[in-house]
């Protein structure tokens, strides 16, 4: 399936600095034979109910525009930044 040598690959591609690429083999091919079981569910004879729209019936677009300041509305607003969540691993 993929290589550690393509995991290096990509990882330099989107520069992303990796330790243990032989880690990430068996993940990325965990995901690719998830991807492989849902393909071969066998949903393709099901029919997906919906319902047509017409662009006529949609509401108009239209801009509204806003006079305050909406960084003073922010809840985790300090100084010239925004706090944002912590990113987990």
């Amino acid at each position: 399936m993929v290589t550690e040598d393509e995991i290096r690959h990509v990882a330099g591609l989107m520069k992303i600095k990796v330790d243990d690429y032989s880690g990430y083999v068996e993940k990325v091919n965990a995901m690719i034979s998830y991807f492989d079981i849902l393909d071969s569910a066998g949903v393709e004879s099901e029919e997906i109910p919906f319902h047509e729209i017409s662009v006529s019936s949609l509401r108009e677009d239209c801009h509204v525009p806003f006079d305050g300041s909406l960084i003073e509305h922010l809840k985790h607003y300090r100084g010239a930044y925004v706090r944002a969540p912590k990113m987990s691993r």
